[in-house]
């Protein structure tokens, strides 16, 4: 079976444990996604499924696009785009055929690990201090390096700036995976799961769940 699926986060809530402690969760919206794509490992070299998920204007489709996922929206009976497209690996391709719809409930059940992917909330140019956690100067005693990264270079050998070097610069905006979460609770009447603790990105933005491959 298929061990993960698209989703979307819905944002951060916390709710309350039998025990009565409170668990703070992110609230994931994880699919229906339907199958666009049957990868097999005679013809592609190896097995895996496309998955499509979201809603997207025809305005916004190309016609390769719009081809590609025609199969699919007429054997499940949808009438909009697909906004996102991504592969699962699979061990078997036999249970899956295009256009088949496969919901939360069919993949995910309380108390599994998963991993889940999104890309992280762009900063924008960022200094040391905020993109990598350096300490400032001293602001006393006329000290001119307050949030000024330090030096950076080596006055002889090799006489110039290390590669690698932590700089200011773009931080952010970056697939970020978080592993590992725990899953507190399934709604499939919501296509919602409720995953406890903080998953990459911003409100609304794409994920992917999977469940995970490591050791509980």
């Amino acid at each position: 079976m298929i061990r993960g699926l698209i989703g979307r986060k819905l944002g951060m809530t916390q709710v309350f444990a039998e025990d009565g402690t409170v668990v703070p969760v992110t609230v994931l919206e994880v699919g229906p996604c339907v199958v666009t794509q049957v990868k097999t490992e005679e013809r592609d070299g190896y097995k895996a499924v496309q998955l499509g998920f979201g809603e997207r204007k025809e305005k916004n489709v190309n016609k390769p696009l719009k081809g590609h996922m025609q199969k699919a929206l007429q054997s499940s009976g949808r009438k909009s785009y697909f906004s996102v497209l991504r592969e699962f690996r699979v061990e078997d391709t036999e249970p899956f055929e295009v256009g088949r719809e496969i919901r939360v409930e069919d993949v995910f059940q309380i108390g599994e690990r998963v991993d889940v992917t999104g890309r992280s909330k762009g900063r924008g140019f960022s200094g040391t201090i905020k993109r990598w956690g350096f300490s400032r100067g001293p602001m006393t005693h006329g000290c001119k390096n307050i949030r000024e990264p330090g030096s950076t270079g080596c006055a002889t050998f090799p006489g110039r700036v290390i590669k690698g070097k932590k700089m200011p610069g773009h931080y952010g905006d970056e697939r970020v995976t978080v592993l590992n979460l725990k899953i507190v609770d399934v709604r499939p009447e919501d296509n919602v799961v409720l995953v406890k603790g903080a998953v990459p990105g911003a409100r609304n933005g794409i994920v992917l769940i999977r469940k995970t491959n490591r050791v509980k």
